[in-house]
């Protein structure tokens, strides 16, 4: 087998083996041999030099299919042509010597060593030819002058010849390095072509799946109107949630209606007064930007608006503008979710009539109730026994009980309809607070548990309505002693903070779950540890507490771990840090 590929392999043109090159001479060395033999004006004048000259080039084949079969021999490959030029002396001196007729076969050696890279090589080839041209083993009669001047002249000739073959052969050999790089670099760039256009085609289906499911997506959501626009407005996105909720096809709406074209105009134009714009005018297509200006700005906004169907009816929507970009994070245009909220705002404007008119309903008996109960204990002329006096106390504390209840219905039911007011003053918020604290005092100490108080001597001054604000302190005391066990403590902090007054609230209480928390200031909800421990309570407390905090302008937040306690941290903006009297 590794004969047969060694065969494959040396009649290969391409891979320029020794043996391939030593073929020719080969041959053409067999023919002269036949011809002397067969010829009767040719005959071997010297054996010995004929016979040398023969076993020389078939040393010199062998060495040459050795090298092809090794090519770690190519190192010697020079070889073979310089014993071609010595068994060609040898020969030519037993052939006739200077009359040999075979000198010519000295071109082929000559040429193959004046070919390979290196000008050294012409020298070789100059000094070969002499080799070839001249008796060096001494068979032949002594040298005339003729001879002479030939072996010199002649190698002179054939040194220029080589140095002709070596010069074209080193631009040949460049030519072909410049075609094979050139190749490599045409494969290389067919290979990136290839891969480029297979990723082009990965990314393309890619594209295609991505389209496919963000139609289906939308095409899915019917509950919602999901409309997308460019950057003056014109709508380009349009679902079947959108087709629904505002009366009109995909094909009537995109690239032929304008997002604002279903809005309210006195709605923009105030919007637009908001964000002082001048009346018909804005920074984009007029009464566009009154709808998507915090996005443009990059925040995006979640607002109610009122849309205006097709067929003029009107839809109160919570609509959520959010900016869309290009590959280059360049602004594309913007997507607007809106959700029908008319049935919602319905519902919760009826909820809060309801409890409007039970609790105002219901104060005017239990009014009546506590007056009632308040005669019978101070009726001197019919005192009532120690057993009554606490059936008594019973009745007035739960009517008490009824009666806050509905305060904070009624309450509540004002934040719900936006008619709750303040009546602002500066107030120092520290006395409100020692003042809640000591309300809460009897409470805590009944409860086993110790109220701690950190107040700043500064003064601390905010804009408000203290008795709402001392309202808001009661109710977060009441429930940091209601969920703190006996044994516990609720440190009330009052501190400055730069421009703020802030009122942080401590328990060493159950806890609130993390999960909760976002719920914990919506109306009628109770953390899950409060309702498994059993702790009365309606849901209310908070819900008021952050509207009061709410309208004075400052915020309520809260910090819980179950088991470990719960922080509510009011915040509200300070007027002015007044100095102390001396």
């Amino acid at each position: 087998m590794k004969l047969y590929h060694w065969v494959l392999d040396t009649i290969r043109v391409d891979k320029a083996s020794t043996f391939l090159k030593q073929g020719p001479f080969a041959l053409a060395f067999l023919g002269a041999v036949l011809i002397v033999m067969v010829s009767p004006n040719i005959d071997f004048t010297v054996w010995p030099a004929a016979l040398l000259g023969m076993w020389g080039v078939l040393v010199a084949t062998a060495l040459a299919a050795v090298i092809s079969y090794q090519p770690t021999l190519v190192r010697l490959a020079i070889l073979v042509p310089v014993l071609d030029l010595v068994a060609l002396s040898a020969f030519r001196a037993g052939t006739g010597g200077n009359l040999s007729p075979f000198s010519s076969l000295i071109i082929l050696p000559v040429i193959w060593i004046a070919a390979e890279p290196g000008r050294r090589y012409i020298i070789i080839a100059g000094v070969g030819t002499a080799i070839a041209l001249t008796d060096i083993l001494g068979f032949s009669p002594a040298a005339t002058s003729g001879d002479l001047l030939r072996s010199i002249f002649a190698p002179i000739v054939f040194a220029i010849g080589a140095a002709i073959v070596n010069e074209v052969s080193r631009q040949g050999r460049v030519q072909v390095e410049s075609v094979r790089r050139l190749a490599e670099e045409r494969e290389s760039m067919l290979r990136g072509a290839e891969d480029y256009t297979k990723r082009l085609r990965e990314n393309e289906a890619q594209l295609r799946a991505a389209d496919k499911l963000t139609r289906s997506v939308l095409d899915a959501v019917t509950e919602q109107s999901v409309v997308g626009t460019d950057v003056t407005g014109s709508i380009d996105v349009w679902n079947p949630g959108a087709e629904r909720m505002l009366g009109l096809t995909a094909a009537e709406a995109q690239r032929k209606r304008f997002i604002y074209d279903f809005h309210v105009a006195a709605e923009l134009d105030e919007r637009s007064r908001e964000l002082n714009y001048p009346p018909g005018e804005t920074v984009l297509t007029p009464g566009f930007s009154a709808l998507v200006e915090s996005a443009r700005l990059g925040t995006p906004e979640v607002r109610q608006w009122t849309y205006v169907r097709a067929d003029g009816l009107q839809l109160a929507v919570e609509v959520a503008v959010t900016r869309r970009v290009n590959d280059f994070g360049e602004t594309a245009g913007y997507l607007f979710v809106a959700t029908d909220v008319t049935q919602a705002l319905e519902v919760s404007r009826l909820k809060d009539e309801f409890v409007g008119l039970i609790s105002h309903e219901l104060r005017t008996p239990l009014s009546s109730i506590l007056g009632y109960l308040e005669l019978m204990r101070d009726d001197a002329d019919d005192p009532l026994s120690e057993e009554q006096m606490m059936y008594l106390g019973i009745a007035e504390r739960n009517a008490h009980r009824l009666l806050r209840l509905m305060g904070d219905l009624l309450f509540t039911a004002q934040v719900g309809a936006n008619s709750f007011n303040i009546e602002r003053s500066e107030v120092d918020v520290a006395p409100v607070v020692l003042a809640s604290i000591e309300s809460a005092n009897p409470v805590a100490v009944a409860q086993g548990v110790t109220i701690v108080a950190e107040v700043d001597d500064d003064f601390a001054l905010v804009s408000g309505d203290p008795t709402r604000i001392g309202q808001a302190i009661d109710n977060l005391l009441s429930n940091a002693i209601k969920f703190t066990p006996r044994g516990g403590n609720v440190t009330v902090a009052v501190s400055c903070d730069g421009s703020d007054i802030v009122v942080r609230l401590t328990d060493t209480g159950m806890g609130i779950p993390a999960n909760e928390l976002d719920q914990l200031f919506s109306r009628f909800f109770r953390a899950s540890t409060a309702t498994r421990a059993a702790v009365p309570g309606v849901g209310l407390g908070l819900t008021i507490t952050k509207a009061i905090i709410d309208a004075h302008g400052g915020s309520l937040d809260v910090e819980s771990e179950v088991g470990v306690g719960t922080t509510f941290i009011v915040r509200l903006p300070k007027v002015t840090a007044a100095v102390e009297p001396a």
